[in-house]
Order: structure tokens, then C-alpha cells, then sequence
């Protein structure tokens, strides 16, 4: 699934005042971890995953693994968050037309 940017401002909008729904910990990305991403992802379509590492490598690997495994799509990064969207079949966020 592909975003305009029109798309994805909205979903930025949307998505501002949300809290961290995941905290990833020590031991990084789990099958665990996954299990919850999808679980919040089919509850709310759009939620925000925290990433603490410093690395910049392993953050960007770890957020590439995130979006492969999920099949959502990354609206943005900033910072320790990832945002992401993945539409659930009841269509809770109705996202702009192109």
C-alpha cells in the first residue's frame, strides 16, 4: 500500500497526540513484540512503536523489520518513534482520497 503525501499528513494528524502503544526493551524485536504490533495494529490501524537505542543502523533495521512483518505501512519516524498505519477490514480511519 502506497501513501501521497496528502495521506500522510493526515495520518500525521491523526497520530500526534497518540501515546507510544509499544515499547520495544532490552531484548530488541521480538516474536512477542510482533505478536502485540499486529494485535494494536488490527485494534487501532495507526499506533506509535518506541524504539530506545541509540544505534542508528540497528533503529533503521529494526523499523525496516517492523514494516516487512507487519505489512503496514511507515508514515514517519521522529526521533525514538515510529508511526505506522495498516487499515483493518472495518476501515476505523477513513484516510483521504489521493
Amino acid at each position: 500500500m502506497n501513501l501521497s503525501n496528502k495521506q500522510k499528513q493526515y495520518l500525521k494528524g491523526l497520530a500526534h497526540p497518540l501515546k507510544p502503544i509499544i515499547q520495544l526493551g532490552n531484548n530488541g524485536f521480538t516474536e512477542g513484540v510482533l505478536a502485540e504490533i499486529e494485535s494494536a495494529l488490527a485494534h487501532h490501524e495507526l499506533i506509535k512503536v518506541k524504539i530506545p537505542t541509540d544505534d542508528r543502523d540497528e533503529k533503521q533495521l529494526i523499523i525496516d523489520a517492523i514494516v516487512r512483518e507487519t505489512a503496514a505501512v511507515k508514515v514517519q519516524t521522529i526521533g525514538h518513534v515510529l508511526v505506522i498505519f495498516k487499515p483493518s477490514p472495518e476501515k476505523k480511519i477513513s484516510i483521504p482520497k489521493k
